[in-house]
């Protein structure tokens, strides 16, 4: 707690650069505990202390939007889902476990070396079967992907968490790839909070150089005729793009 004008006020975070984006840690913590954690599947709990462990666990999807995405993803049935960018896989494992036995992710990322962090997890999990993991620049095979017409309107839903100087190139593609009333999800469109941060604010070197290119991404889909989206406060900020047309 800290004192402003002799009153004690919540402690708030001292630097634009937290996992979650409220303000009270103390709040976040009592979500955690009283509606996540206590939900959350044994294996998606083993490869969230273990990813807790990597040099870049920051890259992971925090604990809070997992459970977000395995329930979004049972109510909108999804059978047929893509992950760009993968890590060691927290978000696909959470897919993974809300899919159909029947279900398949098609999981893309250029590094199999964190993925194979997570993929002995995945595996006593009982889900490995249903993802197809690409290793490679996700681009080079969403563009195949577009000049083959089966593909198009073939996926139920789609969640990125890459690299974001190039979501909106992803969208280009993603947007014919995914169908009608089909989800896309983008992680961390808001970015740390750094979207509304002062020019002075703190802010890690990453995450200044990413800003323009998420604040890009979100005018762009504010005006895309061909979605209609809900930008969510979860984790780093996750916007659902559902498409219309």
């Amino acid at each position: 707690m800290a004192a402003v004008n002799g009153e004690t006020q919540p402690a708030k975070h001292q630097e634009v650069g937290h996992k979650s984006l409220l303000q009270s840690d103390a709040l976040y913590q009592y979500i955690l505990e009283t509606s996540v954690y206590p939900r959350e599947p044994q294996a998606m709990k083993e490869l969230r202390e273990v990813t807790a462990k990597h040099p870049w666990n920051l890259m992971t999807t925090s604990a809070d939007e997992g459970q977000f995405l395995n329930l979004l993803l049972k109510l909108i049935n999804a059978k047929n889902t893509m992950e760009i960018g993968v890590y060691t896989g927290y978000s696909l494992l959470s897919t993974a476990l809300a899919l159909p036995e029947d279900g398949k992710i098609l999981a893309l990322d250029i590094n199999r070396e964190n993925y194979e962090i997570g993929l002995p997890i995945i595996e006593k999990a009982g889900v490995a079967h249903k993802i197809d993991f690409r290793e490679g620049p996700a681009l080079l095979l969403l563009d195949k992907m577009v000049e083959d017409v089966k593909c198009h309107g073939s996926f139920d839903f789609i969640f990125v968490d890459a690299d974001k100087d190039n979501y909106l190139n992803y969208h280009q593609r993603l947007i014919d790839l995914v169908k009608i009333g089909g989800v896309i999800g983008y992680d961390n469109t808001l970015w740390n909070g750094s979207l509304v941060a002062p020019p002075d604010a703190p802010l890690r070197k990453y995450v200044r150089y990413y800003r323009d290119f998420v604040l890009e991404l979100n005018k762009a889909l504010a005006v895309d005729p061909r979605v209609e989206i809900c930008q969510l406060p979860v984790g780093d900020g996750i916007t659902l793009c559902r498409r219309i047309s």
